[in-house]
């Protein structure tokens, strides 16, 4: 472990990807030191492009115009507050998938499958092209600014949606249990009636749709009470799930699509008793249709992309920054 200058303790998986990250700074932005906000030094956390200069933090293959199609993936607007950072989860799925859509490689992906033997990414011809990073849900009720937007989703008549992580610490849950003591939008972390609402979940409370389709598709009833509430830890799977589960017009099918949990093989949340597959298994454990919910790691698709060889550039970027 390593104690930052917040006195918290770094992981080790954390604290090589950070090694790893100062690396990629002094080889490849030595004479850059404008485009960052600290200097060329040792530090606790991985270097952090300026806002101006994020787009270098996306993998390109030198000069090309392709690059601005990879960049246009993911518009500025659509970036993460912490998009510059060297550990972004976003900026490596823009350097994975969007140089895949803009090189039209996608069905390199073809030959990785899941538990259940069929493939992971690629399942009909539509999903080679048809491909969208930050795809934002407008069809399960939510309000405009707190929508469903799926890292990756292969569009399709067959959908399928990637949650994509490197170093976070679990995936997302809900954020009504953080919310401040005395927000009448706050929950205490349970599916059961709480003062001041008058329905078990504060989001179904303001028009959210999530638990009119839940019990279609996992083995939890909406009408008892749940504490904890099973969407408490799992928030963030189970909206992708219900994203491609669920079509404009409220029908629920557990033939529409499926999910994939995409992370580090080095990343203890998603080792052993970790939050993040902890969370995973708690899903597809409650999933009428386990399959629904997969997993690859991004060591995977680096050896599939090195089966390449013109996608061997982006497997060397990728095993250079982050240490695949």
């Amino acid at each position: 472990m390593v104690t930052t200058e917040d006195g918290f303790e770094m992981p080790s998986n954390k604290v090589k990807l950070v090694e790893n990250c100062w690396e990629y700074r002094r080889t490849e932005f030595s004479l850059c030191d404008d485009c960052f906000d600290r200097p060329l030094a040792l530090t606790d956390r991985p270097p952090v492009f300026k806002k101006k200069h994020a787009s270098r933090n996306v993998l390109l293959k030198d000069a090309e115009p392709v690059s601005i199609e990879v960049l246009n993936t993911i518009t500025e607007e659509k970036r993460h507050k912490w998009f510059g950072s060297m550990a972004s989860s976003q900026a490596l799925t823009q350097s994975v998938f969007g140089n895949l859509i803009a090189y039209g490689k996608l069905d390199c992906l073809r030959a990785l499958v899941g538990d259940d033997g069929k493939p992971l990414f690629i399942r009909d011809s539509a999903h080679g092209s048809k491909c969208q990073l930050e795809f934002e849900v407008d069809y399960l009720g939510e309000k405009s600014r707190g929508r469903t937007s799926i890292d990756v989703l292969f569009n399709g008549n067959y959908r399928i949606a990637v949650e994509c992580k490197l170093s976070e610490p679990k995936v997302g849950g809900c954020s009504r249990p953080r919310l401040i003591a005395g927000d009448p939008r706050r929950c205490n972390g349970s599916y059961k009636v709480q003062s001041p609402r008058k329905l078990r979940c504060s989001l179904t409370e303001i028009g959210v749709r999530y638990w009119s389709y839940i019990p279609e598709l996992f083995d939890w009833s909406a009408e008892i009470d749940h504490d904890p509430c099973p969407l408490n830890s799992t928030y963030q799977l189970v909206r992708n799930l219900l994203a491609v589960c669920v079509d404009r017009t409220g029908r629920v099918g557990l033939d529409f699509g499926h999910v994939v949990l995409l992370y580090d093989s080095r990343n203890p949340a998603f080792q052993g008793d970790g939050k993040g597959i902890c969370a995973w298994k708690k899903v597809r454990a409650a999933l009428k249709k386990p399959s629904l919910m997969q997993k690859c790691t991004w060591q995977e698709i680096v050896t599939r992309l090195r089966a390449d060889s013109t996608l061997d550039w982006l497997a060397t970027g990728l095993t250079r920054k982050y240490g695949f």
